[in-house]
């Protein structure tokens, strides 16, 4: 029977988005039993999936930890500060929403407690509650759903990551107010996913769903019942667990999806699809039926990574080499370059400490790439030195990003340009009052432009948000690599960093062959060097935290590209 005009409107208006006009669904993404289930990613690839859906989407990451933002926490701690165009240090979680969305975040997608709370002393000073005693409920919890808010009509669904698990102290004051969120907004416009742990009990041969039921009782004791319910198992999940999980934690069957490893990051939004879980949400909406999704740029990438045409060895000489998180973004985009390229990356992490006293060459001969990434302090700067000469001398390539590029640019100095004691202010701060070690080649920041005005920092700054940060454009040398690369001369990149190269020492260190082949638009900054003749690049800005598995960065599509001609030599 054919269907009418009005039929055909009716369907329509039912695969939208129903609620009032102008406002977002919300999906609040919790985690239960254990932390680093992999709520990021979940997040991210239920992100993907909406939007392979035709909806639009943006996500947020709401963390408890008291820190003001991640800034000014260890690599160790904390793993990679993720760096937004509009200059805000985040959750590196917001590098996978980035990755798997392409929606560039903002510093209205991540907030902490220290962040809310700092807001609310703030406007309590002011006297901006006229005279009220101030408590974690409301004002607290208000300022929370205020963030949560923020763009409320932009976008169809609004996905809020909460950092930590349910039960801990320092996160109640989150989940209360995403309970008070969900009461204040029409029913139906919100939904609940928590993800939680089925151990396997290889002993017994036994999946064990009773933590999974005690962190949903956990989560319900707080006035939050969960729609859909995402537990990471090692083994499939039979039926009848499926079953009896569904019945003591009070969901549809359906809604129970199975997580388990994969073998790729990038075939999560595949694997997420086939079990269900854009299906799970959008029925726990409401949203019946839904239009079917495009996923052939996600089979296209999970081809590239499953079925590469050859190899490449990467060498990362760095200094939080023990923790491969503090280069999160670094290993994503060697793997999109991978992509690119059709290629798999084995990246192997390699301390630079290590180079300060032993010969770099029995380390790296055997690498078809040598990447040094950024970093602050002096420990290992020494070898990540050595490393960038063994790179140039041998002609391997190599890409330098942010002090990566200033280590370059100090080896040139000091072995080609005969300055012997070429070095960087930031080594002779601890020796300050004292004679410089250094002729400092790389000088402490003390003023440039944002946004046409003038941004002045003192050395003795406070550490947090006091850096380069964010978006800046650069202007390229036209003919030179990185312009063939980028295939544009104007570029923007995002920064983070306290320390420049010098540009009085241009003229000097051009002499001898590395050129600045990248600089601010007012010429005094410089953003690029390379080698002409050799792919050897480096750059002050992070390149990594623009690149996506179905958008490579091009330096880094390059670079492997390079890498892999090199291995053809070998």
């Amino acid at each position: 029977m054919r269907s009418t005009r009005k039929d055909r409107d009716k369907k329509r208006e039912i695969t939208q988005p129903r609620g009032q006009p102008g406002m977002a669904r919300y999906i609040f993404v919790t985690g239960g039993v254990v932390s680093s289930l992999g709520k990021g990613l979940a997040s991210a690839a239920l992100g993907s999936l909406l939007q392979a859906r035709g909806y639009t989407v943006r996500l947020r990451k709401l963390d408890p930890y008291l820190n003001v933002d991640p800034g000014t926490m260890s690599p160790f701690e904390h793993g990679e500060v993720f760096v937004t165009d509009d200059g805000a240090e985040t959750d590196l979680d917001l590098g996978h929403y980035e990755r798997f969305t392409g929606v560039a975040a903002r510093k209205t997608d991540s907030v902490s407690s220290g962040r809310i709370y700092s807001n609310v002393l703030e406007r309590e000073r002011r006297g901006d509650y006229l005279g009220k005693t101030i408590q974690v409920i409301p004002h607290v919890t208000n300022e929370i759903k205020d963030f949560i808010a923020i763009g409320d009509d932009e976008v169809d669904f609004m996905l809020c990551e909460i950092g930590g698990t349910v039960g801990d102290i320092e996160g109640l004051p989150f989940f209360e107010a995403i309970r008070q969120f969900a009461q204040d907004r029409p029913r139906g416009e919100c939904v609940f996913m928590h993800l939680t742990l089925l151990p396997y009990l290889a002993a017994s041969g036994e999946l064990k769903t009773k933590p999974t039921q005690h962190s949903v009782k956990e989560l319900r004791s707080i006035g939050i019942a969960p729609d859909v319910l995402v537990c990471r198992t090692e083994v499939e999940l039979p039926e009848k667990e499926r079953a009896k999980i569904a019945l003591f934690c009070n969901v549809r069957p359906d809604a129970v999806i199975p997580a388990m490893d994969l073998k790729s990051i990038y075939e999560a939004p595949l694997a997420y699809h086939k079990v269900g879980l854009d299906k799970a949400v959008l029925d726990a909406f409401g949203i019946r039926p839904a239009p079917r999704p495009n996923l052939e740029k996600w089979e296209e990438v999970a081809d590239r990574v499953y079925n590469p045409d050859g190899e490449v060895r990467i060498a990362i000489v760095g200094k939080y080499t023990q923790l491969e998180d503090a280069y999160k973004s670094i290993a994503e985009a060697l793997t999109h370059g991978g992509i690119a390229n059709r290629v798999k990356v084995r990246a192997e992490w390699l301390d630079a400490e290590i180079f300060e006293t032993e010969d770099p060459a029995p380390y790296l001969e055997n690498f078809n790439g040598i990447l040094v990434p950024g970093g602050f302090g002096e420990r290992g700067t020494e070898g990540k030195i050595n490393a960038a000469r063994f790179a140039r001398e041998r002609k391997v390539p190599y890409l330098g990003i942010c002090l990566g590029m200033q280590m370059a640019v100090i080896e040139a100095a000091r072995n080609l340009a005969d300055i012997k004691d070429a070095g960087s202010e930031e080594f002779d701060h601890e020796a300050e009052g004292e004679t410089p070690r250094f002729k400092h080649i790389i000088y402490h920041m003390k003023q440039w432009v944002q946004d046409n005005q003038t941004v002045q920092r003192s050395a003795d700054d406070d550490k947090g948000g006091t850096m380069r940060l964010g978006a800046y454009d650069a202007t390229l040398t036209p003919g030179s690599q990185v312009a063939d690369i980028y295939g544009t001369t104007s570029i923007s990149e995002r920064h983070r960093h306290r320390y420049e190269v010098d540009i009085a020492y241009r003229q000097k260190i051009e002499e001898t062959g590395l050129r600045f082949s990248g600089l601010s638009p007012d010429g005094r900054l410089p953003e690029i060097v390379e080698i002409p003749g050799q792919w050897f690049v480096g750059v002050q800005f992070h390149p990594e935290l623009k690149s996506k598995p179905f958008e490579p960065h091009p330096l880094f599509a390059s670079f492997i590209g390079a890498a892999l001609e090199q291995s053809r030599l070998v």
